[in-house]
């Protein structure tokens, strides 16, 4: 297991355990409700502009791109994880 993978797993546990436990006071359901989607969003940057701890653009960018755009009109999760993955393969078999 990496490093990265072992902060993300600590991350989700100690959220979990700050949910669970109400440690923040009256403030944590409004500041603990930003630490999912931060953390989500965190890993989705790594892994997909990341390759042996170096930053690249490859295809997987212009899924990324795609998925993006795909949820910018509302589309459906479905419809958005397709789109991501006929993009980042058509972006493979093009490079």
């Amino acid at each position: 297991m990496t490093k990265q993978w072992l902060v993300v797993l600590l991350v989700g546990a100690a959220t979990v355990m700050i949910k669970s436990a109400g440690l923040l006071g009256g403030r944590s359901p409004r500041l603990v409700a930003f630490l999912p989607p931060a953390l989500f969003g965190a890993l989705i940057a790594t892994q997909a502009f990341t390759r042996d701890q170096r930053l690249t653009v490859d295809a997987r960018a212009a899924g990324l791109l795609a998925a993006i755009v795909a949820l910018i009109f509302h589309a459906r999760p479905v419809v958005v994880l397709f789109a991501a993955c006929c993009v980042t393969a058509t972006a493979r078999c093009a490079f």
